[in-house]
């Protein structure tokens, strides 16, 4: 039975979606699968502190509320592997091929990027008591703010626009079948189909660290979230937030 995405719910405007679930979370009013969907973020959270920008009522800003008290904290990585996954999977179904997951966790249809996830988490104890699972995806947008390079939503991809909500709807889906895996113990299949969507794997990429360039052949993505690439005829590890991309 689907769990995720029940309950789901539409808010007209909010600052984020996932600092909305939080607060349910905080007030005791969200139980794991519930949904909030935004028709408009005023303030939509990516990675480091990075804003999500998007028009009102062309995308998915969606966050989704888990218990992943089977998970450690310290193994918090496998969570966001089965989650890129199943957001891959959902684009994937509608651009085709192409759509990878550029480590750790944005969605990149060829070299530009089409969505992209922030999981925030509450824990006490030392033990996993919340995930919000925050996604924003590009759908129907096609005109997008002046610096925000390599962009690209799946009406651009296909030419076609899409009813968001119903979409939205679609994504719990994928969200919970990549998620069951983990909750069945399935850790190393999670982790097995993240490097099969891994972008530029296999391939040669340009990487800043540190002010320095250097290039690296992408080998593939450790269960605890590191980067393996291959450099100087030397495996070597990175990990997220050391190096930067370098994508033209």
């Amino acid at each position: 039975m689907l769990s995720f995405g029940q309950p789901f719910s539409i808010l007209a405007t909010v600052d984020s979606t996932n600092n909305y679930a939080m607060q349910m979370v905080h007030a005791r009013m969200a139980k794991h699968g519930a949904a909030w969907f935004a028709e408009e973020q005023t303030v939509g959270k990516g990675q480091r502190g990075k804003a999500w920008v998007g028009n009102k009522g062309e995308n998915i800003a969606l966050s989704v509320v888990a218990e992943p008290h089977f998970l450690s904290p310290v193994n918090s990585f496998w969570l966001t592997a089965a989650i890129a996954t199943g957001v891959c999977d959902f684009v994937k179904m509608i651009a085709g091929q192409e759509t990878m997951i550029k480590w750790p966790n944005d969605i990149y249809w060829r070299d530009r990027k089409a969505g992209g996830i922030l999981i925030e988490t509450l824990i006490r104890a030392g033990k996993w008591q919340f995930a919000v699972i925050g996604t924003g995806i590009n759908i129907n947008q096609v005109s997008f703010p002046e610096g925000l390079r390599n962009v690209v939503s799946l009406r651009q991809i296909t030419g076609t626009q899409f009813d968001v909500v119903e979409l939205a709807k679609k994504l719990c889906g994928f969200l919970e079948k990549s998620y069951s895996l983990l909750q069945n113990g399935q850790q190393e299949l999670v982790l097995q189909q993240y490097n099969d969507h891994l972008y530029k794997k296999d391939q040669l990429v340009r990487f800043k660290s540190g002010g320095e360039y250097f290039s690296a052949t992408v080998k593939g993505v450790t269960g605890s979230g590191l980067l393996e690439i291959e450099k100087d005829g030397s495996r070597q590890t990175l990990a997220w937030g050391t190096a930067e991309w370098i994508i033209e």
